[in-house]
């Protein structure tokens, strides 16, 4: 029978984050790569893609207050996230601090959910990234057929899933297989290449607030927060349980806050990238919240310009950038914002597919996953093979579905293992109270407490469909554990 609460030993982490042997990850990245990672991952799909969801559907112009709140639960999760990431600087994220904090099982069951964050969410961004290389192309006259541009299946809370008629969304494959061959080369190429794509898509959403900002109109900022449809005259359960909850109204503001936690998963790309940096003590405390800061400071500055363009009830389009240029008039600079789209979504791609290999290495390595899973490619020094394999899952993901029904699963992962991260860093202060701390999180454990408030809460409003197919995904983890894992644990095979 496994111990399902069997844990790593915490000092063996730590021997083994200072570890460089011949065999182990490169280490080549820095501060300033390792925030230039971050911000490649939350600058994408956020700003490019779901503020016109978020704004057209939830909550209005209070988007901002969207981001608010979505940004509080992140600071929070951040700064427990740099605790830990400064003190066990190993590969593997959440999964490896939840290893030495709760034990096996639920490092298994948050590395599964880890898997939601990083892969579904590459092929939900790559869904994205076909929208607007789409409307690119066909701005210079090039037409790709709908039948090759679209998923063929959908999903509508009144059809439920149905077919489109299309046949493969080959943009969305195409570009995941690029950004796959590019990582199995190397991370030190790939963070070059991301770094020029930061760059590039920063430059272009300053331009966006640079030129859109005087063309805004406060009127579409009335109502800041549109009313809600509801009432509470049959009781709050009825209300919850009602179409109308989560659209507008202070109920959308906390829906919209619960589906942008999607964009903010970057600084959780950075933390899985600890053995590939040159000073992990110092330099993942720096990545991890200089990118929250930055891109928080952008999506607020974003989400105020473009809903003082547009009404935002105009906003439920796959570009709302580009629609919100266009509304100005200055059409000249369409052109560059679509680019702007193409470069910071491929770099959200390549850091999330950079992420989830790095996490099957740790797991493999611990006997959870099969060996293969942890090879190192003896000349990149990159684990190819489960690079490979999660770009080809991504790319069947991306193939086949659209990005509305990947997203929401993508935030309720993304807040289960923020809500762990607070988590381990109360428990790790109270059973390992002297382990050196190079970054220690601020008013601990109030901080921390928070940090599982809010992310709990925001999980609380996201809707029905979104909470099965995760309870499916997690019923699949728990038997894959049980037949591969808990036998081929190393952890385990230590206490028989």
């Amino acid at each position: 029978m496994a111990n399902l609460t069997a844990k790593k030993n915490l000092d063996e982490l730590i021997g083994q984050a200072q570890n460089t042997h011949e065999g182990g990850l490169k280490r080549s990245l820095g501060a300033v790569n390792l925030i230039l990672l971050g911000i490649g991952a939350i600058i994408g799909a956020g700003i490019f893609v779901l503020t016109g969801e978020v704004a057209s559907q939830y909550a209005g112009p209070a988007i901002t207050l969207s981001f608010v709140v979505a940004a509080f639960a992140c600071a929070c999760a951040g700064l427990c996230y740099a605790e830990l990431a400064s003190m066990i600087p190993i590969a593997g994220s959440v999964y490896t601090y939840s290893y030495a904090t709760l034990g096996e099982f639920f490092a298994w069951i948050i590395g599964w959910d880890l898997i939601i964050e990083y892969l579904f969410a590459a092929s939900t961004v790559s869904v994205g990234w076909s929208g607007y290389i789409v409307s690119f192309l066909k701005g210079l006259g090039v037409t790709i057929p709908p039948i090759l541009t679209s998923a063929p299946i959908a999903y509508d809370d009144a059809l439920g899933f149905h077919a489109t008629g299309a046949l493969i969304n080959l943009p969305a494959v195409f570009i995941v297989a690029v950004v796959t061959t590019i990582l199995v080369v190397g991370v030190q190429e790939s963070a070059r290449f991301n770094n020029i794509i930061v760059a590039i898509k920063t430059t272009v959403i300053l331009m966006f607030l640079a030129a859109g900002v005087s063309y805004v109109n406060t009127g579409n900022w009335v109502p800041f927060i549109p009313e809600n449809k509801g009432t509470l005259d049959n009781g709050l359960w009825a209300f919850i349980t009602s179409s109308d909850f989560g659209h507008f109204g202070y109920s959308g503001i906390f829906r919209g806050a619960a589906v942008i936690f999607f964009a903010y998963i970057g600084f959780d790309a950075v933390s899985t990238a600890a053995q590939e940096a040159k000073n992990p003590q110092r330099d993942l405390p720096i990545g991890i919240l200089g990118s929250l800061v930055v891109c928080t400071i952008l999506y607020i500055a974003v989400g105020l310009v473009l809903t003082g363009i547009v009404p935002y009830p105009k906003l439920a389009v796959p570009d709302p950038i580009a629609v919100g240029i266009d509304a100005t008039g200055l059409t000249w600079l369409s052109p560059f914002i679509k680019l702007g789209a193409i470069a910071g979504l491929s770099s959200v791609i390549l850091v999330m597919l950079l992420g989830q290999p790095r996490i099957f290495y740790t797991m493999a390595n611990d006997g959870l996953l099969p060996p293969a899973f942890s090879k190192i490619h003896p000349k990149f020094k990159t684990p190819y093979i489960s690079t490979i394999i999660t770009g080809g899952v991504a790319m069947l993901l991306a193939a086949v579905f659209p990005i509305g029904i990947l997203s929401k699963l993508v935030s309720l992962g993304t807040l289960l293992a923020f809500a762990m991260v607070c988590l381990a860093v109360i428990i790790l202060r109270r059973t390992n109270p002297k382990t050196e701390r190079p970054f220690k999180t601020p008013a601990s454990p109030y901080i921390p407490a928070a940090g599982i408030v809010a992310c709990l809460g925001c999980m609380a409003f996201v809707n029905s469909f979104a909470w099965m197919l995760l309870a499916g995904w997690m019923v699949l983890g728990i038997a894959v554990y049980f037949l591969y894992g808990a036998k081929h644990s190393k952890v385990q095979q230590k206490i028989r």
